[in-house]
């Protein structure tokens, strides 16, 4: 028995929620998974899970070991880590999770510089909108474009852009420009879903954050698609200035309400705080700073 493969597959157990999830992940049938589990729990002497065919809970003793397994485990990563860098070489797998706009426009040409200078890392990205929880063990690193920063990892800031309000030429001809907050009422919305702010859009009102609840027309959780449908003159939209920065330097969008525009929205690399960061990870964040510093 391979206590230390089992007790890995014991924590991504814990924290993917299922045998299912687990046996995805690691390419293994959901049987060998449960074989695992029952190796550990029989050198152990204890139930670790209660599971059932609808739920899966940790046991007090579970608790206790997922809780002692994961520092361990956590651990030897940073023993390899540590001893892998006295070869001198940055190297290895980051596994990074970012919003897809950003990571689709921005973040691709950012990685392809990064590796030009370090060869030897390997960055598998996924691009998702929803809240990744560092926590779940998924990601080395997670983009997050946002004022809302999750409590308790650490945060830091590789650009910023501004939060404005846009829309076509051609749908400023028929319908004219807002002037005030109010006028939104009378205009077709085009909302982005998924954000922390739901169905309302924060401006900027005399150094003041106000919150306005839009009756959107059409909303989706692309960007691209927002910013597709705007530039057919289908509404007006509210997006960071980088997700529209070629529409607008092709005419295709304008910036409306233009005084009540979020001046500062960072872009942050996010981690869990730990006692020895990998090379990889850290070059990482330093190069991205830099890179961003430099194109904008």
């Amino acid at each position: 028995m391979d206590k230390l493969n089992n007790m890995r597959v014991f924590c991504r157990i814990v924290e993917l929620g299922t045998f299912a999830a687990v046996a995805r992940e690691m390419n293994l049938s959901a049987m060998m998974i449960s074989k695992y589990v029952a190796q550990l729990e029989q050198s152990l002497g204890v139930v670790l899970l209660n599971r059932t065919t609808r739920s899966l809970n940790l046991t007090e003793a579970g608790e206790a070991y997922y809780t002692r397994s994961k520092q361990l485990l956590e651990d030897l990563a940073e023993l390899d880590e540590a001893t892998a860098q006295l070869g001198g070489s940055v190297k290895g797998v980051m596994k990074i999770s970012a919003p897809i706009d950003f990571g689709g426009i921005y973040m691709v040409p950012a990685i392809e510089a990064y590796q030009k200078e370090y060869p030897d890392v390997k960055i598998l990205m996924s691009l998702d909108n929803k809240y990744q929880n560092l926590r779940d063990g998924l990601f080395d690193m997670v983009i997050v474009v946002t004022d809302c920063l999750d409590q308790g990892v650490v945060a830091r800031k590789i650009t910023s852009t501004e939060l404005g309000t846009y829309a076509s030429p051609e749908y400023i001809a028929r319908h004219g420009a807002p002037e005030t907050l109010a006028d939104l009422s009378a205009h077709r919305c085009l909302h982005y879903v998924n954000t922390p702010h739901g169905d309302y859009w924060v401006f900027n009102n005399n150094g003041k954050t106000e919150k306005i609840k839009i009756d959107w027309y059409f909303a989706t959780n692309n960007g691209r698609a927002l910013s597709q449908a705007a530039t057919m003159g289908m509404g007006i939209m509210r997006a960071p200035k980088l997700s529209v920065h070629d529409y607008l330097q092709q005419g295709r969008l304008v910036e409306v309400l233009h005084d009540y525009r979020i001046p500062s929205l960072s872009v942050y690399a996010t981690y869990l705080q730990r006692r020895f960061y990998p090379a990889k990870l850290s070059s990482f964040v330093d190069f991205l700073i830099k890179y961003f510093a430099r194109q904008y």
